[in-house]
């Protein structure tokens, strides 16, 4: 394994993670946080949703900025914001400060999350884009397997304020992270062609490509089915199925050891049979699993082990499908890597919203809603990839832009 790669991942995945760690850390302490400033259970999924918005739509703009001004001003700003918003929600007096500090936190978390797959595209194509990609999820999924259970710790010797100053504090880190690991890989010699008309010609140029949306899009439902239980998983374990909030984030720890581990293959399964055909075959396998799952469930079957165990598969699936399918919807967008990683990302983001809003309109306590709505992602992607991938064409390795 070549070492400047994995030492990309490493640093790329830590930066990538503190979006998503201001979300997982969370989730065991939804309950209390209702309880805590009187908010029922759509106002306290609200603050999940603000925070998701947020990301959601200022990826447009942190996109083409670091095509214009370097990948990292932008990071910076992005990570001081979110240490700010993190400040912010620790002092919330009411739910919605709390829900107006997670939008002001999800501004900045956006800045990690949608600029490293732009740095994956600086660098690399082909199957060392790929591998990049698996290994940036590796480290990427620390989050949904340490953050919950360090929440669970935290919420036990303190309250769920505690949580947000422990952000603050990984928002610093991100800082230094950047300042002394991360060198700039857009130089200002590719910054020549950038503006701000050169990024609405890239975005109108990205929407004209069904290629790169139906792409796009597969990832989207991929990763909506995962966001829809995100959303639903903590009212649905530890209320209706009683177990504790520590046992809860053991099992939502497990879906993203399935998903790490099945994406480390990623690049492996992708040069022996061709990126295509991984897509294909794992979003097929996906679609099975899920379908199982809600038969199971609307058949009358609510049992906890049969869900954990089928969401268990079902994430590996997705473990090929999320790295593989944003390859190859970049392979051919190195000029404007960062206006492309951004649309990918809120296109994304906000079809995850509004499978979220969706899943919590029909919550009903039982984990049903929920199951459902992960098997329709599940159908969708699946309508998307016989549209949008035929044949098992590999990446053609090329030289980075």
């Amino acid at each position: 394994m070549k070492s400047d790669i994995l030492r990309a991942a490493l640093v790329l995945g830590l930066l990538s993670v503190v979006g998503p760690f201001a979300i997982d850390m969370y989730l065991p302490a939804l309950p209390a946080i209702g309880a805590s400033l009187g908010a029922d259970t759509a106002q306290v999924q609200a603050s999940l949703m603000a925070f998701m918005a947020a990301i959601a739509v200022c990826q447009l703009a942190y996109g083409p900025i670091s095509d214009m001004v370097g990948r990292k001003p932008p990071l910076y700003f992005g990570i001081a914001l979110f240490t700010l918003g993190s400040i912010g929600c620790a002092l919330a007096p009411s739910i919605e400060w709390l829900i107006a500090a997670r939008f002001v936190q999800g501004i900045g978390a956006c800045a990690p999350m949608a600029i490293p797959r732009a740095v994956v595209r600086d660098n690399y194509t082909g199957t060392d884009a790929a591998q990049l990609m698996s290994l940036l999820m590796l480290v990427f999924s620390v989050s949904p397997i340490l953050a919950p259970l360090s929440g669970s710790l935290v919420i036990q010797f303190g309250d769920w304020r505690a949580l947000f100053w422990v952000m603050a504090v990984v928002g610093v880190l991100g800082l230094l992270l950047l300042a002394f690991f991360q060198p700039e890989t857009r130089p200002a010699s590719a910054r020549v062609e950038s503006s701000l008309g050169s990024a609405l010609r890239g975005y109108l140029m990205l929407l004209k490509d069904w290629n790169f949306l139906g792409l796009t899009f597969i990832g989207a439902f991929g990763m909506s089915s995962f966001m829809a239980y995100l959303a639903n998983s903590s009212f649905i374990l530890i209320e209706h199925y009683g177990i504790s909030p520590t046992f809860y984030s053991f099992m939502f720890s497990i879906n993203a050891v399935s998903f790490i581990g099945l994406s480390q293959f990623a690049a492996y399964f992708g040069k022996r049979f061709g990126f295509n055909a991984v897509v294909r075959t794992a979003v097929t396998g996906f679609l099975v699993v899920t379908s199982a799952l809600f038969a199971t469930f609307a058949a009358g079957i609510d049992n906890l082990v049969i869900l954990a165990a089928l969401l268990f598969v079902g994430y590996g699936f997705l473990g090929l499908v999320v790295p593989t399918t944003a390859v190859l919807a970049m392979e051919e967008h190195g000029e404007i890597a960062g206006t492309a990683s951004a649309l990918m990302g809120t296109l994304q983001l906000v079809t995850a919203a509004v499978v979220m809003g969706i899943s919590g309109a029909f919550f009903n306590g039982t984990a049903l809603p929920m199951v459902t709505v992960i098997a329709a992602c599940a159908v969708a992607a699946f309508i998307l990839t016989q549209l949008t991938i035929r044949g098992g064409r590999r990446i053609v390795e090329a030289p980075a832009e």
